[in-house]
């Protein structure tokens, strides 16, 4: 199929993501007439990426994916993948229109909903999604909330021998950054993670200036500390995020028995939104990747094997901690015009 790329509408550590439309609007009706291109000069997240939404199928929580190609552009190869196209942002986009404000109890206890129907539909497919954060869950003009982004998505079943550092430090489970373990249960970690940041648009960990970063790791997985849960949230809020923020991940609730939990017995087909959820629909965002505390930065977001650290056996926690400081990330372009694609 041929298609155009638009302007660039967000960027990660491995890839950039732009509008895209198939040249032939008025077609066979198989591609809608906005679509998001995935695009990277790696091909190992595309791939496993495009494997995984593959091995998914139809799933309404989670992002469609309608195929992919390389292209030439600018004298570079492009591995690209066409995906939905979210038109109202992601939630991490919505809260930034907020200015500091979370969103109403009711909508966070809807989108958390939909996020462990979605997660559920993963970890009975056999896969763990491992980068779950507010970046990664998309908002549709109808109303549908998604997750996306399963560049670092694994196959359960696969060989953990050799496995890589994944994830966003801030959305860790205690178990990835002591033991490299990367499964259901931390998706369940990271989910309670994006709650807390709905709530009250702050990070679940605070994180002064100029604290070291090895220092923050250690918190998550030698001490005994927890993430902050909110004090203004309801006692049902308190009690879901209790049952996520469990250190042991094998004591920790799955997605199932959360669906369960009373926080999110709501209506999930109501469409009524607060007046504050409509801000995000008016203008566009910009581009950006400012981070929002210390450990925020792109350096520290969102590792996977493209990294090139391949994790060896530590003798300690500590010594597994030093090892995730020494990342190094590649730099991305980002190109605004617009440009055939064949």
């Amino acid at each position: 199929m041929e298609w155009f790329r638009g302007e660039t509408i967000g960027y990660g550590t491995f890839s950039t993501v732009s509008l895209a439309t198939p040249s032939n609007i008025k077609g066979s009706g198989e591609y809608p007439s906005l679509m998001a291109v995935k695009s990277s000069n790696s091909y190992g997240g595309i791939a496993n990426e495009k494997s995984v939404l593959d091995s998914l199928g139809d799933c309404p929580e989670i992002v469609r994916c309608f195929g992919e190609d390389q292209t030439v552009e600018k004298g570079e190869k492009l591995h690209n993948l066409l995906l939905e196209y979210a038109s109202r942002g992601s939630l991490a986009s919505q809260l930034k229109k907020l200015n500091g404000e979370g969103l109403p109890e009711t909508t966070v206890r809807r989108h958390t909903g939909t996020v462990l129907r979605g997660l559920r539909h993963i970890h009975s497919s056999g896969f763990a999604h491992c980068d779950i954060k507010l970046e990664n869950i998309l908002l549709f003009g109808d109303g549908a909330v998604k997750i996306a982004d399963f560049g670092l998505a694994r196959d359960l079943t696969a060989s953990k021998e050799g496995g890589e550092i994944r994830g966003t430090p801030l959305y860790m489970a205690p178990e990835s950054v002591n033991d490299n373990e990367y499964g259901a249960a931390a998706d369940v970690w990271a989910l309670g993670c994006a709650v807390v940041e709905m709530f009250s648009g702050e990070t679940a960990w605070t994180v002064e200036e100029g604290s070291h970063f090895m220092s923050f790791l250690l918190r998550i997985g030698v001490g005994e500390e927890l993430p902050r849960v909110p004090e203004e949230l309801s006692g049902e809020g308190k009690d879901f995020l209790s049952k996520c923020f469990v250190k042991d991940p094998e004591k920790r609730w799955t997605a199932e028995m959360l669906l369960n939990h009373p926080f999110v017995a709501v209506d999930c087909e109501d469409d009524d939104y607060d007046q504050r959820d409509e801000l995000f629909l008016k203008g566009k965002d910009e581009v950006s990747k400012s981070p929002r505390c210390p450990f925020g930065f792109p350096d520290w977001e969102s590792t996977s094997s493209e990294s090139e650290i391949q994790y060896q056996p530590l003798d300690s926690p500590v010594e597994r901690l030093a090892s995730l400081v020494s990342e190094r990330v590649p730099d991305w372009s980002v190109s605004e015009d617009w440009v055939t694609v064949r």
